[in-house]
C-alpha cells in the first residue's frame, strides 16, 4: 500500500521548519515509529516517524528546504521490502567503512533497542560514523545517549590507528588563506532576533554584586552524598540560586514582571528559565511553577533539561514562557558578563566563575570562594533602587541560608 509521508503538525507558534537532514534513503527498509527526517525549527529538532513497516520509495523535499504543516515529504511502501543493491554498488550517502565492519543483519538486531536511546544529534553522528549504538555507553538519564558520548566512542575506537597512520587528504600550505561559508541554523537566526529584539525595545541596564558561597560551600559538602544516595541526583549549586531567587522575587515582584504595551504585567507564579548551551546554539527551558519544587526535584529537572537540550530531545512547550531567566557562564569560566533579557521577561540573573579570594573578614583577611553576580533588567519599569535591592536579597539569601528556611 503506497502512502504518503507529510510534515507533522507544527505547534501553534511555529509556522514552517527546515529539512535538516534524511535519517533514511530510497530503497532502505524502516520500522514503525522509526525516525525517517529531522525537522528544525527555532527552538527544538523534530522527528518524523515512519507510519508502519516498510520501504521509502521516493524523496519529494531534499534537506535544506523550508516546509510546512502537512507538506508533502516522501512517497512510502507499507509493508515492502528492500531492494538490494547492486553488488559493489554504493549508497549515495555512505561514507568508506572499514572491512573489518560487522555485517549488516546481525548490527539490526542488537541495535534496536539501542537506537531508541538516541536523540537527532546523536543518531546523525552514529549514522555517519558507522557505529552500532549499543557499543556506546550513554552517560544520560535511563542510558540515553549523548552526541558527546558517540563522539568519545568514535575518538577511543580511531586511537589505535591513528599512531601508524600517514597523514591523508589535503595538507594546509602555510600562508594558505582559506574561509567557510556556512549558513545560520534556524536556531542561531532565531536567537539572533530576539537578542536583538530585546535590546532594541528595551532600556537594558546591568547592576553586579559579589557573594561569599562559604555556607553553601560548606553545606554541599556536608550533604552531597546523603543528598545522592536518597535522591540519585548530584546537589548542584544552580538549585541553591533558583530557591534564592524566587524569595528575591517574592519580594521585588516587578522582576518577575513583563511589559506588554502600556501595561505591566505582574506573575503570581515563578516560572524560572535555565538556559543550556548546546551545539545547535543556547536554549533555555523552563522550571514551571519552581516555588512548589523541592531541591532534588530542581536538580533533577535541570540535569534532564540538560541532558535532553544537547541531544536535541527538548519539547517545544518545555522552552516556552518563562518569568525570570538564571544563566550560568561560570561553567566556562566567565568572571564577569552582563547578560541580555529573555524577552519578554523583565530581568535575567547571571551566575559565574566561582574563585577563591582574599577577603576582609572581621578585621581579617580570610581567603573565601567568591562569585560575581550579575542581573541586567528593564530600566523602563525597574528602577536601580529595585534592581539592586533584588541582587543584595540574592546575595543575602545565599551567604546565610538558613533565611530561605525561616522566610526571612
Amino acid at each position: 500500500m503506497t502512502m504518503e509521508i507529510r510534515v507533522p503538525q507544527l505547534p501553534e507558534s511555529v509556522a514552517d521548519a527546515t529539512l535538516v537532514a534524511w535519517r533514511k534513503q530510497p530503497g532502505d527498509t524502516v520500522s514503525r515509529d522509526e525516525n525517517l527526517a529531522d525537522l528544525e525549527t527555532d527552538k527544538v529538532v523534530l522527528e518524523v516517524p515512519a507510519p508502519a513497516a516498510g520501504v521509502i520509495k521516493e524523496f519529494k523535499v531534499q534537506p535544506g528546504a523550508t516546509v510546512k504543516s502537512g507538506d508533502l515529504l516522501a512517497i512510502f511502501e507499507e509493508g515492502a521490502a528492500a531492494v538490494a543493491p547492486a553488488k559493489g554498488a554504493k549508497s549515495a550517502k555512505s561514507a568508506p567503512v572499514r572491512e573489518t565492519a560487522a555485517p549488516a543483519a546481525p548490527a539490526a538486531a542488537t541495535t534496536s533497542g539501542a537506537a531508541a536511546k538516541l536523540g537527532p544529534a546523536a543518531r546523525r553522528l552514529v549514522e555517519e560514523n558507522h557505529v552500532d549504538p549499543a557499543t556506546v555507553a550513554g552517560s544520560g538519564r535511563d542510558g540515553r545517549v549523548s552526541k558527546a558520548d558517540v563522539a568519545a566512542h568514535v575518538a577511543r575506537a580511531a586511537a589505535p590507528a591513528a599512531a601508524p597512520a600517514v597523514a591523508a587528504g589535503p595538507v594546509a600550505v602555510p600562508g594558505a588563506r582559506a574561509e567557510q561559508r556556512v549558513p545560520m541554523t534556524r536556531l542561531r537566526l532565531r536567537i539572533a532576533e530576539r537578542l536583538l529584539q530585546a535590546q532594541q525595545n528595551a532600556a537594558l541596564l546591568t547592576t553586579f554584586n559579589e557573594i561569599d558561597l562559604t555556607a553553601i560551600s560548606e553545606i554541599r559538602a556536608r550533604h552531597k552524598d546523603r543528598f545522592e544516595k536518597e535522591h540519585g541526583v548530584k546537589l548542584g549549586f544552580m538549585s541553591f540560586f533558583v530557591k534564592a531567587s524566587i524569595e528575591a522575587l517574592r519580594k521585588y515582584p516587578v522582576m518577575n514582571a513583563a511589559v506588554d504595551g502600556n501595561d505591566i504585567i505582574y506573575h503570581e507564579y515563578y516560572d524560572i528559565g535555565v538556559a543550556v548551551s548546546t551545539d545547535r546554539g543556547l536554549v533555555v527551558p523552563v522550571l514551571r511553577n519552581a516555588e512548589t519544587l523541592g531541591f532534588a526535584q530542581i536538580e533533577r529537572q535541570i540535569n534532564d533539561y540538560g541532558v535532553r537540550a544537547r541531544s536535541g530531545g527538548l519539547a517545544l512547550e518545555e522552552l516556552q514562557g518563562g518569568t525570570f531567566t538564571i544563566t550560568n557562564g561560570g561553567v566556562f569560566g566567565s568572571m564577569l558578563s552582563t547578560p541580555i533579557l529573555n524577552a519578554p521577561q523583565s530581568a535575567i540573573l547571571g551566575m559565574h566563575k566561582i574563585q577563591d579570594r582574599p577577603m576582609a573578614v572581621g578585621g581579617q583577611v580570610v581567603v573565601r570562594p567568591i562569585m560575581y553576580l550579575a542581573v541586567t533588567y528593564d530600566h523602563r519599569i525597574i528602577d536601580g533602587r529595585e534592581a539592586v535591592q533584588f541582587l543584595v536579597a540574592i546575595k543575602d539569601a545565599l551567604e546565610d541560608p538558613g533565611r530561605m528556611l525561616i522566610g526571612i
